[in-house]
């Protein structure tokens, strides 16, 4: 028991609890699982790509490692208690403040909305390596993979069967060009829920119905019609 309180007061430099080969694996999986998510968004070209995922991963892992065993030199039955989820639960919501950082509105749209969540999904990654909930880790960033990659075509498929909505930007040369475009949507059967005017001299409608994958085309064969962009294509 002496020894242990030795111990305690003056903890070795480089073998205190909490900085084992447990710890280090811990480390090595956060980092190798939130690089693979970090690799897919570098390839498809978002801000938040490799670096950036395995920094956050990486780092909320060590911040919980830190909460886990870092004030093993401090603590003193009876005088001195620490709450260790306290640490980890400040990883939510510092994360939570770079997500926000990445979410921007262009042209009435919000974009990064997809980025910023992967930002908070690494920190969780890493803190559940950390905590040694490895297969929980592992299963998480398989289901990553299966939602940007498998949903993104699976919702194609079903707004083309099903009804859905669609927000466009169009520019357009000529008079009643406009109207042509609305009597167009009326022969398809898309209500039109909202028209407004940006200061490029643009139009944004945003419609819904049934197959309204096609309003695209379909309002870019409107003759007047020049440009027709929908801004739900860019996968956030």
């Amino acid at each position: 028991r002496i020894g242990m309180q030795t111990w305690l007061a003056d903890p070795p430099l480089f073998g205190g609890p909490g900085q084992g080969s447990r710890q280090i694996i811990e480390l090595l999986i956060a980092f190798g699982l939130t690089a693979l998510i970090g690799l897919e968004r570098e390839i498809h070209g978002k801000s938040a790509g490799l670096r950036t995922q395995a920094i956050v991963g990486t780092a909320s892992a060590l911040i919980l490692i830190v909460s886990k065993y870092g004030f093993f030199d401090v603590l003193s039955p009876g005088t001195v208690e620490v709450d260790p989820s306290r640490v980890a639960a400040q990883i939510v919501s510092g994360i939570g403040f770079l997500g926000a950082g990445l979410i921007i509105t262009r042209q009435g749209a919000v974009h990064g909305l997809t980025t910023a969540a992967a930002i908070w999904e690494c920190a969780a990654i890493g803190m559940a390596a950390a905590a040694g909930l490895v297969k929980l880790a592992v299963v998480v960033t398989i289901l990553h993979f299966v939602i940007v990659l498998a949903f993104t075509p699976l919702t194609s498929r079903l707004t083309a069967r099903l009804s859905g909505s669609v927000r466009l930007h169009i520019t357009y040369e000529g008079r009643g060009v406009l109207t042509s475009v609305l009597h167009a949507c009326d022969r398809h059967q898309w209500a039109l829920s909202e028209v407004t005017t940006d200061a490029d001299g643009g139009v944004l409608l945003t419609v819904s119905g049934a197959g309204i994958r096609h309003a695209p085309s379909t309002v870019a064969c409107v003759e007047g019609v020049t440009s027709v962009r929908r801004l739900e294509d860019k996968d956030d």
